[in-house]
């Protein structure tokens, strides 16, 4: 069962991700200097974040000017804190998973910032407006779906998290017109062609076999070990001299013995037989890139660094395109949507002048 506290943090969480969060990489500037659309190393600046358990910056430093707009690192940190939160309650059984999640939302926490901020002077630029009891209205499904009608129940919630009946009201509005804004330049696409519908059941046939099965073998070698000494890009050197040794000839099965961490170590990292829609799906498609016989790169997995060796693979058979095919129709809306709303973000940051600290 849900707590109201968790479903109350699950509300919270919604303004400073899903709402204006986007997987584009950011152009921006860094420093005192501003320059419109100029381009910042993302990975660099990921890593530098993701690295940083408490974000740098002081308690109410600047962390960006978005067009002359300030975003703060206490609302970078208000923004992580929730996420955080959220991320606790859904992967308390899975400390590693818990750790890569973290790490994720606090690369992303500022990006996404700055997304939010230009989705919103775009909405005040167009001479946009949220009706109060549109707010209302959705403050009140919040308490109806997850306090079961009890305000008072979500009011004491909300004090507990530390936030006012009218900065909750706020950000809620600020979620409301991203959300609104995001779907306006995602909106329904030109149906897709048949040559569109064929093209992509081509690229994906490999999702539409049924009965695909394969055996390999892994090596796996955990990114969070526990001790300090051990960063996650030692273990990832770690994984690639293990797979070069292994490229050299060295025998697969002794060293996923000596170095594996997975439940199939004592087994020299050998698997059964598997069908292909019980593996997690980026370490099947990973498996069945690789030749019988061959070895893949280093698998940058959630948790772990994986090695895989095929050993055989049974390829099924594939479902027909005509069943399917108001499935891909689907899928084909959803990526034009996506592209869509991309490409009009980019339009954004580009026009931006945007100054990061950090």
């Amino acid at each position: 069962m849900i707590s109201s506290s968790a479903r109350l943090l699950c509300c919270l969480s919604v303004l400073f991700a899903a709402a204006c969060s986007s997987n584009s990489p950011q152009e921006s500037t860094s420093g005192a200097t501003a320059t419109p659309g100029a381009p910042q190393p993302a990975e660099a600046t990921a890593a530098k974040r993701a690295s940083s358990p408490g974000l740098t910056g002081s308690a109410n430093g600047i962390a960006a000017v978005v067009n002359g707009q300030v975003i703060t690192w206490s609302e970078v940190r208000d923004a992580v804190k929730a996420q955080e939160q959220v991320a606790a309650f859904q992967f308390r059984n899975d400390p590693g998973a818990l750790q890569a999640e973290v790490a994720k939302v606090r690369a992303n926490a500022l990006d996404d910032l700055i997304d939010r901020q230009l989705i919103l002077a775009e909405f005040k630029k167009i001479g946009g407006v949220i009706k109060p009891q549109y707010v209302e209205d959705d403050i009140n499904g919040i308490i109806r779906d997850n306090f079961k009608g009890n305000r008072d129940e979500f009011v004491t919630e909300l004090a507990r998290t530390g936030m006012t009946m009218k900065k909750f009201r706020e950000v809620r509005e600020r979620m409301i017109i991203v959300n609104v804004m995001r779907g306006r330049y995602a909106a329904e696409q030109a149906p897709p062609t048949p040559r569109e519908v064929d093209q992509y059941y081509q690229e994906h046939i490999a999702d539409y076999r049924e009965n695909d099965m394969i055996k390999i073998s892994t090596i796996s070698i955990p990114k969070f070990t526990g001790d300090p000494n051990l960063t996650i890009e030692g273990q990832r050197r770690l994984a690639q001299d293990i797979r070069s040794r292994v490229i050299a000839g060295a025998d697969f099965a002794s060293i996923a013995k000596a170095e594996s961490q997975d439940s199939r170590s004592d087994d020299g990292g050998e698997w059964p037989w598997m069908d292909r829609k019980q593996m997690k799906k980026s370490i099947a498609d990973a498996a069945f890139q690789v030749k019988d016989g061959g070895v893949s790169p280093v698998i940058d997995d959630e948790t772990m660094f994986i090695i895989i060796y095929c050993d055989a693979k049974k390829l099924g058979t594939p479902v027909p395109l005509e069943k399917l095919r108001p499935q891909i129709e689907r899928m084909i809306n959803q990526q034009k949507s996506r592209s869509s709303l991309d490409n009009w973000l980019k339009g954004l940051r580009k026009r931006a002048v945007i100054r990061r600290f950090e």
